[in-house]
């Protein structure tokens, strides 16, 4: 098949190609039939809605890639080369003619809730197919957001850091063949859209309990997420809010922390991505690239462990412990044979943090609560004061090896912090540096021209 623009426009959703367990797309999915006229019944819009959340769980997105390219490149973690992976992701040294993992499947992901969406004339309870489509608005939203953090300028100098990515809202529509890149303003105000979108359609009764499909909830803990990597605090702050009020949620206790990461539902989680014994990325997975023999691949910087308090859990054996020579996270993800953990996406702390970060201005006090609510539940020293630096502090602390430092660091204007100059390759680059964001993929600027490569490739 022709690799046109990012799988959009010309993907066609067949099991020969995507990812795993696919064929929840077939049997009304097929290449010759008109993809919105076989979208008929409810069961199709479920079978659809599967299907997206199943590629949300490649390896080249939350499965793997998407968390450890986000750890590897800054002061937590570095590549050993144990199997030679990551290494050209560890150097900030990738090129346009590397694979374009990331935007494809992200790109897959957005098609499947584009199809989703368009979708019209299904047979079914209203509710159900609404609270579906709202789904489907949400991932749109998260994709989009996840791609413009890897590819947008907006961390780097010397080009045009307007530049963001195409924001696709469109299932093979000859129009929108050949898109040109949003601009980073523009994908954040599409996203925001996207998550009210998603509200007006979606009904708190009918969220999932095991918290594997996106709930109203989650809704509001990503628009929160990304109205703070955007810098739009108030925002930012009311969502935030809304989770919190719900009560539907708790911070985990230190004594049952690491047992959130193998327990599924766990009460403080929001959204993650199902496993399970029979459906897992197996050795392709977090689990074995933090510490499989064969694998094993990522590797834990001094720094990181001693950011941590003597008694802080999150420091301690349970979670960071030197095995086969190498410095390893062993909390999170931690089961191998069957890697049947889940992957938390976003959990109740991260909301907390976002809360505490987006009213430290208005309200310091409250701020401080909140911040000093995550170490109080891990056996770690409070802080004096609620400021932005703490909360990254914490936000290190608490979130090492989920693939969230590389954009704290970004989205705070601040360096890549060389602690390791033998092990972390990239050198520490200064923020505005080209490598900030990922080359677009040649296999897509080759092909569609009107999406501009980024500075310095």
């Amino acid at each position: 098949m022709k690799k046109i623009i990012y799988f959009i426009a010309t993907v066609v959703l067949l099991t020969s190609m995507v990812a795993c367990n696919d064929e929840d797309l077939n049997p009304t999915l097929t290449e010759d039939k008109d993809l919105e006229t076989n979208i008929s019944t409810y069961e199709d819009v479920v079978a659809l809605l599967n299907g997206a959340y199943n590629r949300i769980s490649s390896g080249s997105y939350y499965g793997r890639d998407y968390i450890i390219i986000n750890e590897v490149r800054t002061d937590n973690t570095y590549s050993n080369a144990n199997s030679n992976r990551f290494v050209e992701e560890g150097r900030m040294n990738i090129l346009p003619t590397a694979s374009n993992g990331a935007w494809s499947q992200i790109y897959r992901v957005i098609a499947v809730a584009n199809a989703l969406i368009q979708a019209e004339g299904v047979s079914g309870d209203a509710a159900l197919i609404n609270h579906a489509k709202g789904q489907a608005y949400a991932m749109r939203a998260l994709g989009h957001f996840d791609l413009v953090k890897l590819y947008g300028q907006q961390h780097v100098s010397g080009g045009d850091n307007t530049l963001g990515v195409p924001y696709v809202t469109t299932y093979r529509n000859p129009d929108n063949y050949f898109q040109s890149r949003n601009t980073v303003a523009e994908v954040k105000t599409l996203a925001l859209q996207d998550l009210d979108t998603a509200l007006s359609l979606m009904s708190a009764s009918l969220n999932d309990a095991s918290k594997q499909t996106i709930t109203t909830h989650a809704v509001n803990a990503i628009k929160a997420k990304i109205a703070l990597y955007f810098g739009d605090l108030p925002t930012a702050r009311d969502a935030a809010l809304k989770v919190i009020n719900s009560n539907a949620f708790t911070i985990a206790s230190a004594s049952g922390f690491a047992s959130t990461f193998s327990t599924d539902s766990a009460s403080n989680s929001i959204f993650e991505i199902a496993a399970s014994g029979t459906d897992n990325l197996g050795i392709n997975g977090l689990a074995n690239i933090y510490r499989g023999a064969s694998y094993g691949d990522i590797a834990v910087l001094q720094d990181l462990k001693d950011t941590y308090d003597s008694n802080d859990i999150r420091g301690g054996s349970q979670f960071i412990s030197t095995v086969g020579g190498f410095i390893r996270n062993v909390g999170k993800y931690p089961t191998m044979g069957t890697f049947d953990d889940n992957i938390s996406v976003i959990r109740y702390e991260e909301v907390v943090l976002i809360y505490a970060e987006s009213i430290i201005a208005e309200n310091p006090t409250l701020a401080l609560t909140h911040l000093n609510s995550i170490p109080q539940n891990r056996n770690a020293v409070t802080y004096p004061v609620a400021t932005q630096t703490n909360v990254l502090v914490e936000r290190r602390k608490e979130f090492a090896f989920e693939g969230m430092r590389f954009h704290d660091l970004a989205r705070t204007g601040k360096d890549i912090p060389l602690v390791d100059a033998i092990n972390q390759t990239h050198g520490g680059p200064a923020y505005g540096s080209f490598n900030f964001a990922y080359p677009i993929p040649n296999e897509e600027a080759g092909v569609n021209a009107n999406v501009v490569q980024n500075f310095g490739y």
